[in-house]
């Protein structure tokens, strides 16, 4: 969790750029495992959460369609920049719909609010995964927290799921402004990770942030 404030991005796993990721920087003991018996163990997946709720930073896919974390000091000039790209989804859109859902139920795990906007027949699930994906990236949609089933002995189980809110509802519509224009806010971001990043490319900085 410091980490993440130290250095203000960080992608959970691979993001094509060496050792930019938490999966690269953990321990090895704290990676993907295999058990003999089949079972399997993963702490790293298995922090997402309690790193999420601590409430300093923001989850996400944010980096190129792949998850990772933003600290709240630069999630303003993230969403800024972004949301450039991306306006507001016109009234009656299908991006529109499953805002307007997620503002009135607060937040929703993907599959319930996959239901609840309508996507239900044959081959809808990525299609509408698809649409979360861009949202998330467009920084209008976040991970709130994650959610895992439950056995006959109530212990958790599997790799849970999303449950999703809007920055405005998890944050404070405050927090989702910066007193810049978005090609300002470019800007930061891009010394930002030019600094952090001296070994990545133009190419692979831009891909970063856009």
């Amino acid at each position: 969790m410091d980490f993440i404030q130290e250095i203000g991005f960080l992608p959970l796993l691979d993001s094509g750029i060496p050792g930019f990721s938490a999966e690269d920087i953990v321990d090895e003991d704290c990676r993907y495992v295999v058990f003999p018996d089949g079972g399997w163990d993963w702490p790293l997946w298995k922090w997402k959460g309690p790193i999420v709720t601590d409430g300093r930073c923001v989850y996400g896919k944010f980096f190129a369609g792949k998850a990772g974390f933003v600290s709240r000091q630069w999630w303003p000039d993230l969403c800024n920049y972004r949301r450039s790209l991306s306006p507001t989804p016109e009234e009656g859109s299908i991006e529109a719909i499953i805002l307007q859902t997620l503002q009135e139920h607060g937040s929703m795990i993907t599959r319930e609010l996959r239901a609840a906007c309508g996507f239900t027949g044959s081959k809808m699930r990525s299609r509408f995964d698809n649409y979360i994906t861009r949202m998330q990236m467009a920084c209008r949609i976040i991970t709130e927290d994650f959610v895992y089933p439950r056995d006959k002995h109530n212990q958790e189980y599997g790799w849970g799921w999303a449950l999703l809110t809007t920055p405005e509802q998890l944050l404070g519509r405050d927090h989702c402004h910066c007193g810049r224009t978005p090609q300002e806010s470019f800007q930061m971001l891009q010394s930002h990770l030019h600094v952090l990043l001296p070994q990545a490319t133009d190419k692979q900085i831009f891909k970063l942030i856009k």
